[in-house]
């Protein structure tokens, strides 16, 4: 004892040994068997040459150009793709209209490789689109990710009441179930909270919030309960903290298998797994190849179904061949090299990570219950709950790392004095920019605070 004391300095156990997560979980600095929790396994076989579906996105306004980029990706090991879609170009794919869909998806052999959508309010419009591009091949793996809610959550407004677009994506959602059977059609996620500095347990509230709310719009239009769930996808961001990100995952599969069971329904989860934009860094951009080494980590050994890897360049501008080069090898080396995807559930049974595990599901589960005891995620957004809290704690994880407790690699330590950019492409966003459908809905528009994207390193990286 008196060498504990030694080491310990004066200090208590707890402030020295252990660690609060920005949810305010525990970390303790050994765990042993009587720390262990009963926490559900995911015992799936997976394909040993695929484990997961290694999904790019593009996000380059130039429809032509994002046609040859998807082929090459799709040449050297990616397996699907996400295209982000913006009319203006600003902050996607300039694309309006079906015949600009089929330019940025030449040659992308619909029926084999998967092809998801990430398009906002203009989600419906461009599920269409996307559908009649596919020629009703009902195999088609086609992946729509209707999600009204985090555009809404991150503009801050809606054009026309925001419930009115939920349920005008369930009714197309609906229409197109019938065509494509293997269609995913909704993405519930919590994304915008956490690129906002929301904490794990935030995120995975408003996600399953989300997925409840999508749920009961599908089975308004005529799906059963059991479609419903069955054809919407779980959306998780995933930072360079891989334990807690591995957690995370299991915990959103617990979630979602509480929140099924609770309404008279057994299906399993599918998650699609994205890499944190708010940890990417401008100084010394190479090291955000650590952070999403570890996300693509987290995601494997977490037992996402699809995992997308950012550029590491993503902070300063549109990736390069090379930099995509270098998202599609990540992932490839996690797979093919360290064999990852071989086992099943590899976190199961370790007394720290099933302990996590089981600490995130029930705060995340408090939170989700908060949600809907507001009304729901839309009525808890409009009256600013859910913003709220996301302010404070951005507000205590920006101290963080103001005083250093938390770190930021290549910035707040180890910054490098020789520090040499990588290149990075800056088209003219406005020479692509297309005519944008009027995606408005009759009624009020619908408001709350939004939640405006941030990254943790830009305070440090001044001008």
């Amino acid at each position: 004892m008196s060498l504990v004391e030694k080491t310990l300095k004066g200090q208590s156990f707890d402030e020295a040994l252990t660690a609060k997560t920005p949810d305010g979980l525990t970390i303790q600095p050994l765990y042993v068997a009587k720390d262990g929790v009963a926490v559900a396994r995911d015992l799936r076989l997976r394909d040993p040459e695929r484990p997961w579906d290694l999904r790019v996105r593009a996000a380059h306004p130039d429809a032509a150009r994002v046609a040859k980029d998807l082929l090459t990706d799709l040449e050297n090991g990616a397996a699907s793709v996400l295209l982000q879609i913006d009319p203006t170009g600003a902050n996607g794919v300039a694309i309006g209209s079906a015949d600009e869909l089929a330019k940025a998806l030449s040659g992308v052999m619909l029926d084999l490789a998967p092809v998801a959508l990430d398009a906002g309010f203009l989600g419906p419009k461009a599920a269409d689109w996307l559908g009649a591009l596919a020629k009703a091949a009902p195999n088609a793996p086609l992946a729509f990710h209707l999600d009204p809610l985090t555009a809404f959550i991150q503009a801050g407004a809606s054009p026309g009441p925001v419930e009115a677009h939920i349920f005008n994506a369930a009714t197309v959602a609906a229409r197109l179930a019938g065509t494509y059977a293997k269609a995913s059609l909704f993405l519930a996620t919590g994304r915008a909270v956490h690129e906002a500095g929301g904490s794990n347990t935030e995120e995975l509230a408003a996600m399953t919030a989300a997925a409840l709310a999508y749920a009961k719009a599908l089975t308004r239009s005529g799906l059963s309960t059991e479609e419903a769930f069955g054809r919407i996808v779980l959306g998780v961001s995933l930072d360079g903290e891989y334990f807690t990100g591995v957690a995370k995952i299991r915990a959103a599969k617990a979630m979602w298998a509480r929140l099924t069971q609770a309404c008279g329904v057994s299906v399993p989860a599918r998650i699609e797994a994205r890499s944190s934009r708010r940890m990417l860094a401008k100084a010394d951009a190479w090291t955000n190849l650590l952070r999403l080494t570890s996300a693509g980590f987290a995601g494997a050994v977490g037992g996402a179904d699809a995992i997308v890897l950012d550029a590491f360049t993503d902070a300063i501008g549109l990736p390069t061949a090379f930099a995509r080069r270098q998202a599609r090898n990540t992932q490839l080396v996690l797979m093919e090299e360290s064999h990852l995807g071989r086992v099943a559930d590899p976190a199961g049974g370790a007394w720290y990570l099933d302990s996590l595990t089981d600490q995130l599901a029930r705060a995340a589960w408090s939170g989700f219950q908060a949600i809907e005891a507001a009304g729901g995620i839309v009525k808890a957004l409009e009256s600013g709950q859910i913003a709220e809290a996301v302010a404070k704690t951005r507000a205590a994880q920006e101290a963080a790392f103001a005083d250093k407790s938390r770190k930021i690699l290549g910035v707040t330590v180890f910054p490098n004095a020789d520090d040499k950019p990588p290149e990075v492409e800056t088209p003219d966003a406005s020479a692509f920019a297309v005519a944008a459908p009027d995606v408005r809905l009759p009624g009020p528009d619908g408001k709350c605070p939004p939640l405006t994207p941030i990254r943790f390193a830009a305070a440090f990286e001044g001008a």
